[in-house]
């Protein structure tokens, strides 16, 4: 009987009913990473400047050389819904067109727009023709004039009469691969001389580290005119591209050296480094199959950190004249065409595509940031 009353007072033990408690490390750092609002519109907003990126010529109006001289410094044209033209045919989207006066005291055309042309506008419109990917030749292109050779200038036109719209979506492309193909380059040295630095020690650690100092010691644009300046102007826009993103890779690994030392510091007296040690596991192997991984979500961070300095310094480079040149489009070389007085008084429009630059380094420092408080083991 004392039995029985022994056992109805004391409680049923039953596990926590605790999703948390039997969830992985990277459910945990995708979960936090969700009620990051600001990180998720960012990641989106990162998903589709590189959806552009890779469908620019679908995406574009026009090529990105394809001028038209009756049109220079045209103004940006706003589209308009429902109207009617002369003919009296409906068009449910249209732009106005062009009616173009010389200014006497400065010899200029100046455009204004013509309310009495309308200008159709469609989608999935036939245009210049381009390869897909260089798979398939087609002419389709998202939107643009209806008739062919009409004025479609969205953000407006440049001193040669080139759609600003369509070369800044052209240059979404390799802005965006320097940055990207930059930090993979940066990725690889980093973590491999960071880990040869804070897994072999000594002398090898003093070489490295003084080598890494040497480097930051030296101001950056000084360092960049030179590196640039060993390009010949003569070399292939293809080639200078590739120096570049090699030029950005050079000297954008050492940070992330750092970092990757001071964690292998850390992390070279634990069980589990020790027990690779013990079983025979090469030093690259360590570095690669247990070291690594056991800090990925910290490098994820750093890596979406580091693409928008790849991204401005590619920017800086080109807008100073000493990195990417035409014929290649890039989100500098449009800035350059803006740094006279005529595109700062009478063509404003020059400087959109620094809003394509504002907008994708804030989305991916907003990025980096979420990843970064969704991987800190401390947050929650």
């Amino acid at each position: 009987m004392a039995d029985q009353t022994v056992a109805t007072a004391i409680p049923e033990i039953r596990p926590a009913k605790n999703a948390n408690a039997s969830a992985g490390q990277w459910r945990l750092i995708w979960w936090r990473f969700c009620q990051h609002r600001v990180a998720l519109v960012s990641g989106a907003v990162i998903v589709l400047v590189y959806l552009i990126a890779a469908f620019a010529e679908f995406l574009a109006p026009m090529s990105e050389q394809a001028y038209d001289p009756r049109f220079t410094y045209a103004p940006p044209q706003r589209i308009r819904f429902a109207g009617y033209d002369a003919n009296g045919a409906f068009h449910m989207l249209y732009v106005n067109g062009y009616s173009a006066k010389v200014d006497p005291i400065a010899l200029s055309r100046i455009y204004e727009p013509d309310p009495n042309t309308l200008i159709p506008v469609g989608f999935f419109v036939k245009g210049e023709p381009y390869r897909f990917w260089g798979l398939f030749e087609t002419n389709r292109h998202l939107i643009g004039p209806l008739e062919p050779g009409q004025p479609f200038y969205l953000f407006g036109a440049d001193r040669l009469g080139r759609d600003v719209l369509s070369r800044t979506i052209h240059g979404t492309r390799i802005s965006m691969s320097v940055g990207l193909i930059g930090v993979t380059i940066s990725l690889i040295l980093g973590i491999l001389l960071g880990g040869i630095s804070g897994l072999y020690g000594g002398w090898v650690d003093d070489v490295i580290q003084r080598g890494i100092e040497l480097l930051k010691s030296i101001p950056t644009i000084p360092l960049w005119m030179g590196l640039a300046a060993a390009v010949p102007i003569s070399t292939d826009p293809i080639v200078v591209y590739l120096w570049i993103t090699v030029i950005l890779s050079l000297i954008g690994w050492t940070d992330m050296a750092r970092v990757v030392r001071g964690r292998f510091l850390s992390l070279k007296s634990e069980d589990f480094v020790i027990a690779a040690q013990l079983d025979g596991c090469s030093k690259m192997r360590i570095i690669w199959r247990h070291m690594v991984p056991s800090f990925m979500s910290h490098i994820i961070a750093s890596v979406t950190l580091a693409i928008p300095t790849m991204i401005l310094a590619e920017t800086a480079l080109s807008f100073l004249g000493i990195g990417l040149r035409p014929p290649v489009v890039s989100w500098g070389v449009l800035l350059q065409e803006a740094q006279n007085i005529l595109a700062v008084s009478n063509a404003p429009w020059l400087f959109l595509p620094g809003l394509a630059v504002i907008i994708t380094v804030l989305a991916l420092n907003f990025l980096g940031d979420g990843i970064r408080d969704a991987a800190d083991p401390y947050e929650y």
